[in-house]
């Protein structure tokens, strides 16, 4: 069974996999943004990527994460929001 934490480590993945060439081993939830060189511009294509994927919507004023796992928190904050909605 996959849990939402690894359905949305999986897009997270899977767009720096693809757009950064980076190694999936790397992307953990412990990881830090700036470790994997993940800059506010891939930041913001990231919470696209998530928007399109999961249809959610983002608010103007989501907290920075510093982390992959701080990343899918406030995801799944997200989709939570928008399924109450």
């Amino acid at each position: 069974m996959i849990t939402a934490m690894n359905a949305e480590l999986e897009i997270v993945r899977d767009f720096l996999q693809e757009r950064l060439s980076l190694d999936p081993a790397r992307i953990r939830p412990e990881a830090t943004l700036e470790e994997l060189d993940i800059d506010s511009l891939m930041l913001l294509e990231l919470f696209f990527e998530f928007e399109e994927k999961l249809d959610v919507t983002l608010s103007q004023n989501l907290p920075t994460p510093k982390t992959i796992g701080q990343l899918i928190e406030i995801v799944k904050g997200l989709s939570r929001a928008h399924e109450r909605g």
